[in-house]
């Protein structure tokens, strides 16, 4: 299995749960996009189906951790999604229930069901599923990943235990990157823009698309900083339509947003965006109040996305409302 670096409490966590026999039946890993979230979900599910686990932990050599590692397992059941939005339907929801029912045919007698990057599961999905949570077979176990818990209603939220997945420090990130043979400089490029998060920073570095995603996000932070509408207007046009890409760049916009706001207050905070020079040059304009009210109308940009409406008017109105509140 890939190594899991940080996160030695929720490792140990999972490990106390497996050498007890208390084992959770229904889990969110919740935590940001590549904060290994979704490595975790394997992690648990090798430790729930590893034939001769060492302190809870799998051992990575037998049949089933093997499977699981190469994601061929029988009883491991990746849940696809549908539709244009990719989501969880409330037909693969159905479609789960009813294979719940059937045995798993393993050592363990264990059938795990993994359903990953949950955003903006339907509550009509979720309420269909509510009841299988509740009462799962005592062989069915249920891992969600998600940015964050709140993508679920309260009642899945109470049926399951939450573990959030935080990013490692720069310096695990450096020996991580390092260790997959990466150079120095294509290292330290990722992590000044990625800071501790593994897998953004390994994204960085193999995926031009994203290096070019930080560089538009460079664009539109140094547009507000000139206060120059028509280059704003010209960065959000370039972006396109494809609702994946609108949502990462909003995402990175908002965090460079927070670091402004945090670094107005205090010029030595430690930032979380892709651009320290664009959030320190972005503090010296905005007012932390200003930054708060620039955060909602992204945010508010970010829910008409996913509502499906019309990306380029979201983005417009976007661009409209940013120069006001920065004017």
């Amino acid at each position: 299995m890939k190594k899991i670096y940080g996160n030695e409490y929720l490792l140990g966590t999972l490990s106390s749960m497996i050498e007890s026999g208390r084992t959770a039946h229904s889990i969110i890993f919740y935590g940001e996009k590549g904060s290994g979230r979704k490595l975790m979900a394997q992690s648990y599910t090798a430790r729930l189906l590893c034939e001769s686990p060492v302190h809870g932990e799998p051992c990575g050599i037998c049949r089933s951790c093997k499977n699981v590692n190469s994601g061929s397992h029988p009883d491991v059941i990746y849940v696809p999604k549908e539709g244009k939005l990719e989501s969880y339907s409330v037909k693969t929801a159905r479609a789960v229930i009813n294979d719940a029912f059937v045995k798993p045919n393993n050592n363990k007698g264990i059938k795990v069901y993994i359903f990953a990057d949950c955003r903006d599961m339907s509550v009509i999905t979720q309420n269909t599923l509510l009841k299988l949570i509740e009462e799962p077979p005592e062989y069915a176990y249920f891992i969600f990943t998600a940015e964050s818990k709140y993508e679920f209603l309260p009642t899945i939220i109470s049926r399951c235990i939450c573990l959030g997945v935080s990013p490692c420090s720069e310096s695990d990130a450096v020996r991580a990157l390092t260790e997959s043979g990466f150079g120095k400089e294509e290292i330290a490029a990722a992590v000044s823009c990625f800071h501790g998060n593994i897998g953004r920073c390994t994204d960085y570095i193999v995926d031009e698309e994203l290096r070019a995603h930080v560089d538009l996000t460079k664009r539109v932070a140094d547009s507000i900083i000139k206060r120059d509408e028509y280059s704003l207007n010209a960065s959000f046009y370039s972006i396109g339509s494809n609702r994946t890409n609108i949502r990462e760049i909003l995402s990175m916009m908002d965090r460079l947003v927070r670091d402004a706001a945090v670094l107005s207050q205090d010029s030595e905070a430690k930032t979380v965006g892709c651009c320290r020079e664009a959030a320190v040059k972005l503090a010296e304009i905005i007012t932390a109040y200003q930054a708060v009210n620039v955060h909602n109308v992204i945010e508010k940009a970010r829910v008409a996305v996913d509502a499906n409406i019309s990306a380029p008017l979201v983005l417009a109105a976007l661009c409209a409302e940013i120069m006001n509140i920065t004017s």
